[in-house]
């Protein structure tokens, strides 16, 4: 990996790990860059704006959903949702510190207009297509969708009350229930 690169990813990493922690609106480009361990005035360098961080962002975090979702492809359908119910579960501790690491950038940035908040929601709109797609293949046809935004309703609840309770047994618990749940559907 060249120097550019590496500086371009750590700033890119940096931005996402103090997003999550901390939110878009009070990360400032200084800690960012104080994070990533590179000169602030280099960050106009990689980056034009705050708001083209936040797109590299956000397409980091589409990626790895992406990779999340290809690594249960030799699953069936209802396996695949199952791992994505019981990923969610293992976040736990971590949502009661920060919330859900999608949801909580998608309900930041969706709160106004324009090129990021657009991107922000085809982030859970990707999941929600995915998780149709699975219960299309399990053969549920035009109950897809309402089952989809069911079961990624119910995984956005479950961290929104995690993170508010600061209780995760709030996703344990409901993450078992979502399990039980799709066996029945």
């Amino acid at each position: 990996m060249s120097k550019r690169t590496d500086k371009r990813v750590r700033l890119v990493e940096a931005a996402d790990k103090l997003f999550y922690e901390q939110g878009v609106n009070i990360t400032t480009l200084a800690n960012i860059a104080a994070l990533a361990e590179v000169p602030l005035g280099n960050v106009y360098y990689y980056f034009k704006s705050k708001e083209s961080i936040v797109l590299a962002v956000i397409e980091r975090r589409r990626q790895a959903i992406q990779a999340q979702f290809a690594s249960w492809e030799a699953l069936n359908n209802k396996g695949r949702l199952k791992s994505f119910i019981e990923h969610n579960a293992t976040q736990g501790v971590e949502v009661v510190s920060f919330g859900d690491w999608l949801g909580s950038l998608c309900q930041e940035l969706c709160k106004h207009s324009g090129e990021i908040a657009t991107a922000a929601s085809g982030l859970l709109k990707d999941v929600l297509h995915w998780c149709e797609a699975q219960f299309k293949e399990m053969g549920k046809g035009e109950k897809s969708h309402t089952l989809a935004l069911s079961l990624l309703s119910g995984l956005q609840g479950t961290s929104l009350l995690t993170l508010t309770f600061k209780d995760p047994m709030v996703v344990e618990q409901q993450s078992g229930y979502l399990i039980n749940w799709l066996e029945t559907v």
